[in-house]
């Protein structure tokens, strides 16, 4: 059967990175306050002259890097964000043009913090349903455009950046030790849009809002919900959280992750932690991660890894990839 199998992985993040003291003179907070409640220590932070695109092309040029190919070997684009270039058309489309790809098609995929889970379970149908043979995803963020900034219970939580892979057709037997993604489950509630949310949009306010977050009630359902999708990924594949090498959660808050692995049972050893570094940088947090931990030499050929987000709306899912 046909796999879809990680070839490459790149990242790229702002320049300018912004530390949690340097909040204090813009909100009432501390370095402290924000550290021991998210597991947050900086971010990153965009300039003007860097945007979804831009961040988004230089991730993409990193995987091809990393994956020795070219733009001309890719099929199909698919890049992750809440925060595009554009209403219309798709920043997907603005990458494919920075890359110099005149070829195949490229689009977004918009499900918040979810959407690199979401994108790279599309990516997979088209490689598997034969309509592409190499896709490369992308998760890209500018959040700080559409932060309140005198909000300190949500300005203090996000970072911009990207992350890419590359994936590509292989060969595989339909069992779990083949290289590629194994199993997938999805899920989203609009019941719980209130909770996480721009308030703003062309179809209502006619302008571009900014993100508005019941900070408590979204803590309360996150455990809950990042539970039962791993758990019906590992149900498809039939494994255990022993037989996990790693655990590539979404980077929002380390309480989250800390408990969600406490309660899968995933020794807090393989669990791959950046949120200190980035801080919550939505649809690129997962991809971000992983070429960090590719890239330190912890995701090796072979490696069992689990990718697992929960967004606005809410979106949340769970992948399982054999590196």
């Amino acid at each position: 059967m046909i796999r879809s199998v990680v070839r490459g992985t790149g990242a790229a993040l702002p320049r300018r990175i912004m530390k949690n003291a340097d909040f204090e003179g813009m909100v009432e907070t501390s370095d402290e306050w924000i550290a021991q409640r998210t597991g947050i220590r900086q971010r990153h932070i965009a300039g003007d002259d860097e945007t979804t695109a831009s961040l988004g092309e230089a991730a993409a040029r990193a995987a091809l890097a990393d994956a020795g190919l070219t733009p001309a070997d890719i099929d199909v684009i698919v890049l992750a964000t809440s925060t595009p270039n554009n209403t219309f058309p798709a920043t997907a489309v603005e990458i494919q043009n920075r890359l110099g790809m005149h070829h195949g098609f490229a689009f977004d995929m918009q499900a918040v913090c979810s959407g690199f889970v979401y994108a790279v379970t599309t990516a997979d149908l088209y490689i598997r349903g034969g309509l592409a043979r190499r896709v490369l995803v992308i998760g890209s963020e500018t959040f700080s455009r559409i932060l309140d900034w005198s909000d300190r219970s949500t300005c203090v939580l996000f970072g911009d950046g990207a992350g890419a892979v590359i994936l590509e057709a292989g060969e595989g037997t339909g069992g779990i030790a083949d290289r590629g993604v194994l199993a997938a489950s999805l899920r989203s509630d609009g019941t719980h849009k209130e909770k996480l949310f721009v308030d703003g949009g062309p179809s209502t306010t006619g302008t571009v809002g900014h993100l508005r977050m019941e900070g408590r009630e979204v803590f309360k359902h996150a455990v809950g919900m990042i539970t039962d999708v791993i758990e019906a990924t590992f149900s498809q594949a039939g494994i255990s959280a022993d037989d996990l090498d790693w655990f590539v959660p979404h980077q929002a808050n380390k309480r989250i992750i800390d408990a969600s692995a406490k309660k899968l049972g995933i020794a807090e050893q393989k669990v791959v932690v950046t949120v200190d570094l980035h801080g919550n940088t939505s649809a690129a947090s997962v991809p971000l991660a992983l070429s960090v931990a590719v890239a330190d030499g912890r995701i090796k050929k072979g490696a069992l890894v689990l990718l697992e987000a929960m967004g606005g709306g809410f979106t949340w899912g769970a992948v399982l990839v054999r590196w």
